[in-house]
């Protein structure tokens, strides 16, 4: 390591003590943690992005200007001694602008490697984490974040590390090559959800959302609005996924679709296809969950059997992945039976974010091996766009030896577009996952 880098090392680790110091002072531990994550950076680089760093070293130094202006002139009215003060806090900011310069420069580049879209995808990711969760925060009616519940008034811990760990997010998804990364978070997403139902039903209510128990059955999400004639929070959240992303709520966002996927991935590496009728099962499924709602609530029949209903059909479900999705390697639960997945799909299709084919495909097949949605089958191929089905996994993505597949949208070229889904899809992955509570 060169002098410099160490320079910057050892300046990030003195700035990151003085500036928690700071805000083990005037608050608590769990804001004053937070300053810390940057000297882990110093020591594991890996851990934030170099433009997060950058941001941090001039927010540090915003914050030691304001300080000392204020402290100064705090002792100037009341004639007190302020010089000193002044000079000392004044040097404090001006090392966490050498910090900030040295990042910039190539001390920051020996040390973290160039900045590149990598970085900015990590660092977008982390800063649209963080203000979300800020916001949802100040505005929600009840706390959100399960750690701020054990521990009051650690928000702000949690939400930086969540901000940590969707940066962490973005930057594996972008550098996965063999599409696994996201079956993998997914499924870590799905396990905490359920995790926290567990605990829940075992009667310790703090682990859930409003304190009452949903059945986690996704079609309840648009039936359960419709036999209350209330409660669209579900719905809206999911609306507001499918215009960021798309149909990605499918494979990267749904507590049960990880349990699909799973199951799809101890069958045949070769995925078998869906039968002709399959479309038609999940078309007559979804008229159901509309209209069979609507008939109980107009009946006046109580909840009871309506929750029983929708446990059956849950169970019916899982069902289908054990057997059915296990023994094809095909996702069947997600392609031919929840209602949830086809409206993803059809508003999916009215909004702009695809998986592309290049027009110089040779229809080799290989990403065909990849995909569990029954989305690039030959028939698809040879139309040149992936299927109904395609559900913007990007499991095909690294699949494909000719690199002839990618995401698009409109204006943007294939790797900008690839660069801002990630952002997006790994920020709502991280927002919901830190409120996965039911």
């Amino acid at each position: 390591m060169t002098s410099m880098a160490l320079l910057t090392r050892v300046l990030i680790v003195l700035c990151s003590l003085t500036t928690a110091a700071h805000f083990l002072r005037f608050g608590t531990l769990w804001e004053a943690a937070p300053a810390l994550f940057p000297a882990l950076a110093a020591f594991f680089p890996r851990l934030l992005p170099r433009p997060l760093l950058i941001l941090a070293a001039l927010g540090g130094a915003l914050l030691w200007a304001n300080q000392g202006v204020e402290l100064a002139a705090w002792r100037m009215n009341f004639g007190l001694p302020w010089m000193r003060l002044a000079l000392i806090l004044g040097a404090v900011c001006l090392a966490h602008l050498g910090v900030m310069a040295l990042m910039i420069g190539r001390a920051g580049k020996k040390l973290f490697g160039p900045m590149g879209g990598t970085d900015a995808v990590k660092t977008a990711t982390a800063l649209l984490v963080g203000g979300t969760l800020i916001l949802a925060q100040n505005k929600a009616p009840m706390t959100l974040l399960l750690g701020d519940r054990f521990f009051p008034g650690s928000g702000i811990f949690w939400i930086c590390l969540f901000a940590v760990h969707g940066s962490l997010v973005s930057g594996w998804l972008l550098s996965d090559r063999k599409g696994r990364t996201r079956g993998r978070i997914w499924t870590l997403f799905s396990a905490v959800f359920f995790a926290q139902l567990l605990l829940g039903l075992a009667g310790w209510s703090i682990f859930l959302m409003t304190g009452k128990l949903h059945l986690p059955v996704p079609a309840l999400i648009l039936a359960g609005p419709l036999f209350r004639g209330e409660g669209f929070f579900m719905p809206i959240l999911l609306g507001v996924s499918l215009l960021l992303v798309g149909p990605a709520w499918c494979s990267h966002l749904c507590y049960i679709g990880a349990w699909d996927d799973r199951l799809a991935r101890l069958g045949p590496a070769k995925p078998a296809p869906l039968p002709s009728w399959a479309p038609c099962l999940r078309a007559g499924l979804l008229v159901a969950t509309i209209v069979m709602p609507l008939v109980l609530r107009a009946l006046d029949i109580s909840w009871p059997w309506a929750l029983g209903l929708a446990a059956i059909f849950g169970l019916v479900g899982i069902m289908i992945m054990a057997l059915a999705s296990r023994s094809s390697g095909t996702m069947v639960h997600c392609t031919a039976y929840c209602p949830i997945g086809l409206v993803n799909n059809l508003i999916g299709r009215m909004l702009p974010w695809r998986v592309s084919i290049g027009s110089g495909c040779t229809q080799c097949g290989a990403c065909s091996t990849a995909c569990r949605y029954n989305a690039l089958t030959t028939i698809d191929l040879a139309k040149g766009r992936p299927g109904l089905t395609c559900s913007l996994c990007g499991d095909c993505l690294p699949r494909c030896p000719h690199g002839h597949l990618g995401y698009s949208f409109p204006g943007l070229t294939r790797a900008r577009a690839r660069q801002v889904f990630v952002t997006l899809v790994a920020s709502l992955h991280v927002v919901f996952l830190a409120v996965a509570r039911i």
